[in-house]
């Protein structure tokens, strides 16, 4: 079967997987707003966070833990508040294994790690406003599948 996906992002230059097993591994260009995202969400003050939001933000963050249930964390400014208040701070973090900007949106692909060890995979996309601030953000993690 040909794959016919075409990236249309005509500002990365980088290599393009498009799925048939051949040529070199993605080179995927950054989603520099995500990535610092996730690195505040995994530092000391992950609060800062609140900073980068947009009057009109919304998400939704649905998080699984691989048991059969799953918690939705979804709403605006409060429902973000209410998810970094239940977090187990300095225990998790964040590591990307693809990223990709287009235009306003950035997709991320990512691994959740406990102590260095793999928890879970997660996928996150978020849509930057023209001010530079996060206006929706979308969370998926599931400890089911690897990307690795």
């Amino acid at each position: 079967m040909t794959d016919t996906t075409t990236d249309t992002d005509t500002t990365n230059d980088a290599t393009t997987d498009t799925g048939t097993g051949t040529g070199s591994a993605p080179a995927a260009a950054p989603a520099p707003f995500l990535t610092a995202w996730f690195e505040i969400l995994d530092s000391d003050e992950p609060s800062r966070i609140l900073d980068l939001i947009s009057d009109d933000f919304s998400l939704s963050i649905l998080f699984s833990t691989g048991d059969g249930n799953a918690t939705d964390f979804a709403g605006d400014r409060a429902a973000l508040v209410g998810y970094l208040e239940q977090r187990e701070r300095g225990t998790r973090t964040h590591h990307p294994l693809s990223a990709t900007t287009l235009g306003q949106d950035e997709l991320f692909l990512g691994e959740v790690r406990r102590g260095g060890v793999p928890e879970a995979s997660f996928v996150a996309a978020g849509r930057v406003d023209e001010s530079g601030r996060l206006q929706r953000l979308l969370i998926g993690r599931s400890s089911e599948i690897r990307f690795n």
